[in-house]
Formats: C-alpha cells, structure tokens, sequence
C-alpha cells in the first residue's frame, strides 16, 4: 500500500532518504490503525442498530425507537362472530354431575292470567356453576404408644400405607408444584393464596421440600420422555438462565407430542449430544448456532434467516441487495408452504416450486459472498457450505421450515426466569426441568397436569411406579 504524502514533492525530495523510510513506514502505520478503527467504529455501529428484527435479540430488548410493525389495517366489520360462523355454546355439565335440580313452573298465563298446571316433557335448562368455600380435609392419625406388660418395652403404631409423614397429602403437594411450575408463582405467593383460597397454614421452607418431594417423584417420567425424544425429529433452541447466581443455559427439544428441558452450565454441543444421544439419526431443526452443527440431519430455521436477511439490508452498504433478494424469496417460499401446511397445496407442486426457488437462492447467496460487505459475505459462506440444510422440509414429512416451536415453548420458561431470577442450587434447576417438561407433554397431548402430577405424587408416596407420559394411540399433536 503506498501511503498519502501529505507534503509537497519539492519538499519531499529535500529530506534526507533515512528518514524519507523512517516517515512512511510511521505513516503507513497510521493508515492501517485508521483502517482497524474505521472497521470497529463500522462494527459497533452494526451491533448498535441490532434490534429483534434483525438479530436473535428479543422484542422486549427494542430500543424506543425502533417502530413495531404497524397493525394490519381493519376489516370494516363488527366485532364478534360473523355471518355464516357457527354458533359456539359451552356444554351443559352432565347430569350425573349436577348436584341439585330445581324445577321452576310459571304459576300463571303471563297473557291472559289462567291457572296454569302440568310438566313440560322437554324444559329450558339453565346451569350455574359455583365453586364452594375451600376447606382441606384433615384426617388425624392417632398413633398409640403402647408398653409390653412382660418386657416394658413401649411400642408406637405404624402409619398405614399410602398416609405420607408429612402434613400435606399427595393431591396438595401437586398443586402447589402445579402452582409454581405451570402458572410461575413464587414461594410467598403461593403462601399467601393457600392462606387465602384454602384456609391453610402453610411455609415457604415447607412448599420448597414439597417441590424436593415433586422433584423425585417426576424422575422416571422425565427419564422416560429424554428416550422417546431420542427418536423423534426435533426442534431445538436454548436461552439463558440462571443458578445459583452464575450464567446457566437452559435447552429445548421439541417432539410432536413430548417436549423436555434441561439446565446446563454451558452452550456447548455436548449438552445437546447427552440430550439426544450419540446415535441420534433423525432431523434436528435449528438457529445456526455451532453447537448443532454435529448433527449431518438438519433443518436450519428460516424464521432466522429472515432476521439475518434483514441485517444484511440495515447494514446499508452494498449487501442491502443481496438481503433483499433473499427476503422476497423467503416470500415467496412461505407463501407456498402456508398453503401446504392448510392442504390447498399439494407437497409435490410444492417441490416442483422450491426446486426452481432454490436454485434463485443459490444464485443470491453466491453473488452476496463476493460483495463488498465482509458481514454479509460471511454469512453467504456460511449458507452455502450447508445449503443442503436449507430445504430438509421439502423433502421429510413432518419436518417444518422453523424452529418456531421451540421458541414458544422457551417462551413461558423465559416469563418463569424473569419473574423468578432462576434457580437457587441444581436441586431447583431438576425442578423447573421436570415440572416443565411435563407441563409441555400434558399440554401436547391434552391431559390434565394436574391430574397427571397427583398421580405421580401418589406412586411416589405408595412406593410404585409412576403414570407413564409417554404418547398414547389417542392423542393428536397440537396444531400450531
């Protein structure tokens, strides 16, 4: 590189040659620190202007100044049920179910004012619904200490099988681990609402060795979901956490109909390769973090890429057109798989179009990797080293173009870590592990949670084993 003279030529031949080498080596130098600082300054600018649209940074992290997306323009229409939608009823609760029935009868003609007498074979019937007071059942166990009149030897009975030690019952120990796990209440709320709802007298020491108690008895469960995602295509994800004050992560594995989560104190692939096992053969849909690029069957989320597309423009240098070639393809190819996901769109048209798609993205992908912006010719490297990894829902059933369902499951974790600032010590991280996972499973499978911890409760407390959580022949996945 041959340095600027700031000086006249005339003037230049005058110094001595010595130090002709001395000054522009000192001003070559000089230029290429400007060179590394202009980088810098260009960089930091770049991280400034990251916002949830462009970055994986969450929507709550925006600056004020960012502008949402403006609201979609209104219908016209009135608000409530169209014309044309069917009418939606809450079901009337079975009779078996009904605990009093009152039969009412019109004493007069509300016309005329006659007499009026008899049974209407088919009545209005009107339900009403009401919680009674809440009130715990307290059984007492009176245990007598009797004292062998031939060796004085004092003997106290036994609890029968089934009776826990403790003061609280299986039923109320799941509520309160369903209270903290599934609706993110804390130790002292939780306190205070069985004070308030129940009548009960309860501390915050106590409902924390209720949730030890949780813990141990959702063991096996939890086991047994960490196998069956083993075999299932997943989407994965993580987030950050906390324990017991330092920087923990917490990961995601999202199958059809089992979900599970784990805290970890690093974001590095070993985590993800316990979580699924060494042998694990099927699709793992994720970000483009590095950690999963041990997995050869992949999916990489276009939900993401978007966002990297995005950048790509807010950069405004000359790879802003090769970010908006990819978003308008990224259009177009969403556009087609919306309408195969509703079935208006045939997979095998639906291929026909990608192919010719694909090669559209190919062509932007090579042509941003010889642009001038370093940024986003690296990620057009990046692309095209797993290109392949673009397109594996083309091809697999079942396999979507996102990782957005492991996001949403994140989500109400996230709202627990807000809340709640994390986990004290490992034995609370097990909690929030198992207590998520099975809250995720119930939900995936429509099963009640409550149900289902009470009777995990139960087994623990009898000795047995647990319900299994692992998918039924009668449940549907839920439709995202």
């Amino acid at each position: 590189m041959e340095p600027h003279l700031p000086i006249p030529a005339d003037l230049w031949d005058q110094v001595p040659p010595a130090a002709q080498a001395a000054i522009l080596a000192l001003i070559q130098g000089y230029e290429l620190r400007l060179q590394a600082l202009r980088r810098r300054v260009d960089e930091l600018e770049q991280r400034l202007n990251q916002n949830s649209t462009n970055s994986s940074r969450p929507p709550s992290s925006d600056p004020p100044h960012v502008k949402r997306q403006p609201p979609k323009p209104k219908s016209g229409r009135r608000r409530g049920g169209q014309p044309g939608h069917k009418r939606q009823q809450r079901p009337l609760v079975p009779p078996e179910q009904v605990k009093q029935v009152i039969s009412l009868k019109p004493p007069a003609c509300r016309k005329c004012g006659h007499d009026l007498r008899g049974d209407d074979p088919q009545p209005r019937q009107h339900q009403v619904a009401e919680v009674p007071p809440f009130r715990p059942e307290v059984t007492e166990y009176r245990l007598h200490r009797l004292i062998c009149p031939q060796c004085d030897t004092r003997t106290c009975a036994s609890l029968p099988a089934g009776v826990p030690t403790g003061a609280f019952g299986p039923r109320l120990q799941a509520l309160l681990a369903v209270l903290a796990g599934a609706y993110r209440l804390g130790k002292r709320p939780i306190r205070q609402l069985s004070q308030d709802v129940f009548g009960l007298s309860i501390s915050t020491g106590m409902i924390a060795k209720l949730e030890c108690s949780t813990t141990e008895a959702l063991a096996q469960p939890a086991a047994e979901l960490e196998d069956h995602v083993r075999t299932q295509p997943a989407n994965v994800d993580e987030t950050s956490w906390r324990e017991a004050g330092q920087r923990a992560w917490l990961w995601v594995v999202v199958t059809p109909l089992v979900t599970i989560f784990r805290i970890a104190s690093s974001r590095s692939g070993q985590v993800i390769r316990e979580l699924l096992g060494s042998g694990y053969r099927q699709v793992v849909t994720s970000d483009r973090w590095k950690a999963y690029n041990q997995f050869r069957r992949r999916q990489l989320c276009w939900s993401h890429l978007r966002r990297d597309f995005q950048a790509m423009i807010d950069r405004q240098n000359c790879g802003a057109a090769i970010g908006q070639r990819l978003l308008d393809l990224s259009d177009r190819m969403f556009a087609w798989w919306y309408r195969v996901r509703d079935g208006t769109l045939c997979r095998t048209s639906f291929q026909v179009y990608i192919s010719g798609l694909r090669g559209e993205v190919f062509e932007a992908l090579e042509d941003g990797e010889s642009c001038g912006c370093s940024k986003t010719a690296a990620t057009c490297r990046d692309l095209i080293a797993h290109e392949r990894k673009l397109w594996a829902f083309m091809w697999r059933e079942g396999i979507e173009p996102t990782n957005n369902a492991a996001e949403r499951a994140l989500r109400h974790a996230v709202l627990w870590r807000k809340g709640g600032g994390g986990t004290d010590s490992s034995q609370g991280s097990r909690f929030v592990e198992r207590t998520l996972s099975v809250r995720e499973a119930c939900r995936q499978q429509r099963r009640s949670l409550l149900e289902y911890m009470v009777e995990c409760c139960r087994a623990d407390l009898e000795r047995r084993q647990a319900p299994s959580l692992l998918p039924r022949g009668g449940s549907r996945p839920e439709v995202a």
